[in-house]
């Protein structure tokens, strides 16, 4: 699609709101880790910064906050963007990787391509690059989600038919697992969990992100794979 995307349009406010985060030290922590800290770093896009909620309530704040008060020690950083495709994950988020050396990484990406038209080649290109300086970075897991299921947005059907937007998302996801697989990462068989999120309607005000309580769920999903050894 070649029209301005409700995924992205708040992009540069996001944008502003990271990088103020980053100065005051609220997203990403700095501090000294001890030899049971879990260095945590997110990537991709709206659905990882957590677009239509606080940025304290997307799933990487609140897996954190799962994590300690099961005492598990963690550091994040958050480097997520509102309507970042692959590209501009590579372009401008994957530097926190020499600079924040973590031992663990999220990574969801993959609806703004979707939504710009950018085809399956070229997708599925990116993610190669992706996963390869993730390795090259010796992160020892790396933790894969799917696109959630906008299409059941209430605002999705200004991006086309929902069944076709359906079919593309799951597409694009399959992309997504075979490279994960390949580069041996895990991906989280989350999709399913998604659709029954989207059907019960768990989306944020801007009727197109999942609610603050669809995050929740997704941060109790992640939480046994950070604890598992």
């Amino acid at each position: 699609m070649r029209r301005t995307s409700r995924l992205h349009d708040t992009r540069f406010h996001a944008l502003t709101l990271g990088l103020g985060l980053l100065l005051c030290g609220c997203n990403a922590e700095a501090a000294d880790s001890g030899p049971g800290t879990i260095r945590y770093l997110a990537l991709g896009d709206s659905f990882t910064i957590g677009t239509g909620s606080p940025p304290d309530l997307s799933f990487p704040s609140q897996l954190k906050r799962i994590l300690l008060k099961r005492g598990v020690d963690v550091r994040l950083e958050n480097v997520a963007v509102n309507g970042y495709s692959t590209q501009q994950l590579i372009d401008l988020e994957l530097e926190a990787l020499p600079r924040f050396k973590p031992d663990t990484v999220t990574l969801a990406i993959g609806a703004n391509d979707l939504v710009r038209g950018d085809d399956a080649v070229a997708y599925r290109r990116n993610l190669k690059l992706i996963f390869k300086a993730i390795a090259k970075a010796r992160v020892k897991r790396t933790l894969v989600l799917p696109q959630p299921d906008w299409s059941q947005s209430p605002v999705a059907a200004g991006f086309g038919e929902p069944a076709a937007l359906r079919a593309r998302i799951e597409a694009y996801n399959a992309i997504l697992k075979e490279e994960a697989t390949a580069a041996g990462a895990t991906y989280l068989e989350l999709f399913p969990q998604f659709v029954e999120q989207a059907k019960q309607g768990l989306v944020a005000p801007d009727g197109l992100h999942p609610s603050a309580k669809a995050y929740t769920a997704w941060a109790e999903s992640l939480a046994g794979s950070f604890l598992a050894k």
